[in-house]
């Protein structure tokens, strides 16, 4: 798939929260402050088709989802789409999930509540650095990410 630059500049995030004051926060935050174009979904499942099926810069996704949990969508998203950064947010930060969330390699692990600054830098941080990564992969489209 090709992508012009223009769209590459655009940075894309699908948001995954079954809060819906929650998802307004992340999609206000990011979308007016952060300056992101960002997609939501409450559904784990709906997630992961899109991040199978579109390209994508960042995952943003609660832990505590009905049907199927963060953690389930992370190992998912590994899986469907390797490069892609993830993100986990929770309310529920103890250490074994914290160590769980690690060890399937999410990219990072946020705790709510999370401040406007913090979601912003830590989008900006996993999309620059998976964007440098794509880059310095030869010959390959930077349409995955």
């Amino acid at each position: 798939m090709n992508t012009t630059d223009s769209d590459r500049s655009r940075r894309r995030i699908l948001v995954v929260e079954d809060d819906a004051d929650a998802a307004f926060f992340a999609l206000h935050v990011l979308a007016t402050m952060g300056q992101f174009d960002v997609t939501h979904t409450f559904d784990p499942a709906v997630a992961l088709r899109l991040a199978s099926s579109e390209p994508w810069d960042l995952v943003l996704t609660d832990m505590e989802m009905p049907g199927m949990d963060g953690l389930q969508l992370l190992e998912a998203l590994r899986l469907a789409a390797p490069v892609l950064p993830v993100a986990v947010l929770t309310a529920h930060a103890v250490a074994s999930t914290v160590a769980g969330t690690l060890r399937k390699n999410a990219d990072e692990f946020l705790e709510k509540p999370v401040s406007p600054h913090r979601l912003i830098a830590v989008a900006t941080t996993l999309i620059n650095k998976a964007r440098d990564e794509q880059a310095r992969r030869p010959g390959q489209d930077p349409a995955p990410l």
